[in-house]
């Protein structure tokens, strides 16, 4: 029991609860600065790196190249159509960022030996690859997918991307070692019931990220694999073009909201970067807390 004056208590109450204040001020007041830091020497982590991307000229692949060309890369972006790439260097260009690019169908050979070859004479190496491309010409029931989509999903969805991993590794391994991301979809988890045939494309390359990696990282090279839920893109418009569907595309959704491009490109950035030096063999959801389970 204490037998101070009231008006005491009162200023000790005041002079603590002062103190406290001024220490959390200063609590957060360093821990911006550590943040402030933290971007500032990572921002430009990828400094002197050769990254190609596939399939970046909208949406999450040109947030990934606009994000590794922020963080010091130089990154060749590509895309099927002349008109893409040259919009899309347009805009990264005048964002000062050190960008080439070149039209590329993954499903071809010739264009993908021309991507990666144009990629290390042009900069002299290739340091980080991201395999974005993927394709879907059929919605509806599983069954009722026909020999020649099913074809066209796997051939770009998962064999383009083992076989521009193929095609890269030499180049990695003369610049003793390097970076490759893949992107999935958490569809590869929790298939969705009218894209049966992508789901399981998608399923297909966390396999492969795993059956990668002993090989690969004899080589000094790390292999991951970012599977993204819902988010703002061109393809998923259909799943949020009105009210009624956009909430229940987020009912399974903890976070109440679907994702941005670059909420992605930030996980890739830090995957190529050398921050993950120790990550590989790893797939990582970047959903919301959507669940998810193989």
């Amino acid at each position: 029991m204490s037998y101070l004056p009231a008006n005491l208590h009162y200023s000790l109450h005041v002079h603590r609860m002062f103190s406290l204040t001024r220490l959390l001020s200063v609590g957060r007041s360093i821990n911006h600065f550590r943040m402030a830091s933290a971007a500032a020497t990572g921002s430009r982590r990828l400094e002197g790196k050769v990254a190609v991307v596939t399939a970046s000229t909208e949406g999450i692949g040109y947030a990934i190249a606009k994000r590794l060309g922020e963080e010091g890369a130089h990154v060749v972006i590509s895309s099927r159509k002349q008109a893409h790439v040259d919009h899309a260097l347009k805009t990264l260009k005048e964002a000062n960022l050190s960008v080439s690019g070149l039209v590329c169908h993954v499903g071809k050979q010739a264009d993908r030996a021309k991507l990666i070859e144009t990629a290390v004479k042009e900069n002299g190496g290739l340091d980080i690859l991201v395999s974005n491309a993927a394709a879907n010409p059929h919605f509806g029931n599983i069954l009722d997918c026909d020999e020649q989509a099913w074809d066209k999903i796997f051939d770009i969805n998962v064999k383009s991307t083992f076989l521009l991993v193929k095609e890269s590794v030499p180049h990695m391994v003369s610049r003793g070692g390097g970076s490759i991301v893949v992107v999935s979809s958490i569809a590869g988890y929790m298939p969705f019931e009218l894209l049966g045939p992508y789901s399981v494309s998608k399923t297909a390359l966390l396999g492969l990220t795993k059956a990668l990696t002993p090989q690969l990282s004899d080589m000094n090279i790390r292999v991951n694999c970012v599977a993204p839920g819902l988010v703002k893109t061109k393809f998923s418009s259909a799943l949020l073009s009105s009210e009624e569907s956009t909430k229940l595309a987020l009912s399974g959704i903890p976070m109440k909201r679907a994702g941005t491009p670059d909420e992605i490109s930030g996980i890739v950035s830090f995957l190529a970067s050398d921050d993950a030096s120790y990550i590989t063999g790893e797939n990582i959801l970047v959903a919301g807390g959507a669940p998810s389970r193989l």
